[in-house]
């Protein structure tokens, strides 16, 4: 099934985080709730700024784990190139 998403918020400090939902609005609400993800403890979530979807769950690990790899300039790079919101 081609479901998956792969998201990027950018949080209260300027940082990216990368994440992969098969609902991306529930787990953005999620992560505004502090549920889920502990990177969200110590930093607030502003902006859901990137999404790709049509993943299944393998591809869409696999293109998380790629973006997460990224350095901070090719991510915003990717951001800046994507119109998928």
């Amino acid at each position: 099934m081609s479901n998956w998403s792969v998201y990027i918020i950018q949080c209260d400090d300027g940082s990216l985080y990368t994440g992969i939902s098969t609902d991306v609005e529930r787990r953005f609400r999620q992560h505004l709730m502090q549920k889920g993800a502990k990177y969200f403890r110590s930093r607030q979530p502003r902006q859901l700024v990137f999404v790709e979807a049509g993943h299944d769950r393998v591809s869409a690990s696999r293109r998380e784990v790629f973006i997460k790899k990224m350095k901070r300039t090719e991510k915003l790079h990717l951001i800046a190139m994507c119109s998928c919101l």
